[in-house]
């Protein structure tokens, strides 16, 4: 009698078993594993790897890249200032507003400057390069450590 009870308990686990009835227990076919589709498996957050909610909440957003026509509106511009990439904090219609907002940004410890586009819009600048990643590194910087510059963007200077 005990045979058959035992039998019995074995054979329903095994029916009951979803991985065994497929036929495979292979760790790729996980919904957590690399390059498998997940089509139609919702994956709640308190069921994801901790790994994975890490990365989930560390990926940065992507940055704006805008291509604009501009010119220094605090400096007179030479060959030795002027640069192709700026990260942009803030844009205004007004000038006395980009000025009241670079006078806050220096008490913050930036050194922000001025710049106008062709479209009359000013743009504040709080760094400047002529290569494009220590622009980006800068934005990715800023983003992390400043959290309400989280739309800082990259302009690129039209030549």
């Amino acid at each position: 009698m005990k045979k058959i009870l035992i039998s019995l308990l074995t054979m329903m686990l095994v029916a009951s078993c979803g991985s065994l009835r497929k036929g495979s227990t292979r760790m790729n076919e996980s919904p957590y594993a690399d390059g498998v589709k997940n089509e139609g498996i919702e994956v709640r957050e308190d069921q994801m790897p901790a790994a994975e909610k890490t990365e989930e909440k560390t990926k940065e957003p992507e940055i704006v890249v805008r291509e604009e026509k501009v010119r220094s509106v605090d400096v007179t511009e030479t060959t030795e200032n002027i640069h192709r990439y700026y990260v942009i904090i803030g844009s205004f219609r007004y000038l006395d507003n980009a000025r009241n907002y670079k006078n806050r940004l220096i008490e913050e410890g930036f050194v922000p400057a001025i710049l106008e586009n062709e479209n009359g819009l000013f743009r504040v600048s709080v760094a400047a390069y002529n290569n494009e990643e220590p622009a980006r590194r800068n934005i990715a910087s800023i983003r992390r450590n400043y959290p309400k510059y989280s739309d800082v963007w990259l302009l690129i200077r039209k030549q």
